[in-house]
């Protein structure tokens, strides 16, 4: 081995910011600092945050797919994500790790079989009907808004299982909150301090109210026998083997909320955003809904993800030190493979500014380079759900209306707690289809 391939056992270089500072712009503004740091420090380069955190950020697909592929009992996710307990809780699957992790994936996934998700087809498409009948003609929309009302509604039918309206009245404010005080929460767990702030103590006390309202529900569903229905919670009360505990199944439901609302709601807001600026990919969009084109109007969200990535990155935590690349890592050091990075970069995306569903189409993208969804035994068991929601709403949409921009310019980007969202709302004027 020459001195040029040998294997560093140096932490690869990184801005010598204060960790303090380096913390605050990576909950804030990573989207624009990351891209410079790896301008100046190469495909791999460290980010110093509190606590004495470590995360050093991989961008090249080889390097990707070693963590990916990597041992369990070596790359652990969930320790990665610990700082996100006060939002998740302490018993959700993406904390989890080794056999903890395995138990709870087997219990989670039979909700999101293929046979489960034509379950859900009929009453998500119903929400989306019915959301979609009700857009106003003739005016600017919010379509980050839109989406995050629709999306709000499929999880509390589809996935709470709750039809009532007296209900429904009393949950969607609830969650709403929960939701948008998950910025405050991410904050608080990286520095602890913040915790005393109002707006995070504002969150734990109305993420304390969903979760009393989950723990009854889901007594009262086991004390009934009423778990033969068609939602998720329904599926995930079904004998298995094995039982999901009242707090873990309660804690999974909660990270089913925000996966299934958030990230997919400002997926859907980032691709209105795309087509309304793109006359003949609206009408080819256009067409796919007509034609209930499912592949194209999935090519389209996988498009608008891979431009505005939803998550901007993941990791994984050392157990024992480990090779990845060029450098032997540390055990406790954060391996993070940048999505947002290796969706930008131009050998893995020709001209990757450019919006162009059809890469999804001709072939699937070579591995490693599209990674929304994270990957190997910790790929996000929801994906068949999100992606079936996703081509039904925009199918009820873009059969009924015309979408342009407010303006030619795209909308900046801006970071809410996990996720990164059009800082307009994703603004477009609608007008029915001539």
């Amino acid at each position: 081995m020459t001195a040029s391939t040998a294997v560093r056992t140096t932490l690869p270089p990184g801005p010598r910011l204060p960790a303090g500072i380096q913390t605050l712009l990576f909950g804030s503004a990573r989207h624009e600092y990351f891209p410079r740091w790896q301008r100046r420090f190469g495909h791999t380069f460290t980010v110093s945050l509190a606590a004495g955190r470590k995360l050093v950020v991989i961008t090249r697909p080889a390097d990707i797919r070693t963590v990916f592929a990597g041992s369990a009992t070596v790359f652990h996710a969930g320790e990665a994500n610990d700082v996100l307990a006060p939002v998740l809780g302490e018993h959700a699957i993406v904390l989890s790790d080794g056999d903890a992790h395995q138990r709870l994936r087997r219990l989670v996934m039979p909700a999101f079989t293929a046979a489960a998700l034509r379950g859900y087809q009929d009453l998500i498409g119903q929400v989306a009907i019915a959301d979609a009948e009700s857009w106003p003609t003739g005016q600017l929309v919010r379509a980050h808004d839109r989406m995050h009302a629709l999306t709000l509604e499929v999880i509390l039918r589809v996935v709470f299982g709750v039809s009532e309206e007296e209900r429904l009245a009393v949950l969607r404010p609830l969650v709403t909150d929960v939701v948008n005080g998950q910025h405050a929460a991410v904050l608080g767990g990286f520095f602890p301090p913040l915790r005393a702030f109002r707006r995070y103590r504002r969150f734990q006390a109305r993420r304390a109210e969903l979760n009393a309202w989950l723990d009854g529900e889901i007594a009262d569903r086991r004390r009934a026998g009423a778990v033969d229905g068609t939602d998720v919670l329904s599926r995930l009360l079904q004998p298995a083997d094995g039982e999901l505990s009242s707090a873990e199944l309660r804690d999974q439901l909660f990270n089913l909320l925000l996966a299934g609302h958030e990230t997919t709601a400002t997926a859907l807001g980032w691709t209105l955003h795309e087509l309304a600026r793109r006359p003949q990919v609206l009408r080819a969009a256009q067409r796919a809904a007509d034609d209930n084109d499912e592949d194209y109007l999935i090519a389209l969200v996988k498009e608008a993800t891979r431009l505005h990535p939803v998550i901007y990155v993941i990791g994984r935590r050392l157990a024992q030190p480990a090779q990845v690349g060029d450098y032997l890592l540390p055990a406790g050091t954060v391996v993070a493979p940048g999505i947002g990075l290796v969706q930008a970069a131009e050998e893995n995306y020709p001209e990757p500014a450019e919006f162009r569903p059809a890469r999804f189409l001709d072939g699937q993208p070579a591995t490693n380079t599209w990674i929304p969804f994270g990957g190997g035994v910790r790929r996000c068991l929801g994906v068949g759900f999100a992606q079936l929601e996703a081509s039904l709403v925009l199918r009820e949409v873009l059969a009924r209306y015309d979408i342009t921009a407010d303006r030619p310019a795209p909308e900046a980007t801006r970071v809410h707690g996990m996720t990164m969202m059009p800082a307009g709302g994703a603004q477009v004027r609608v007008s029915a289809r001539r």
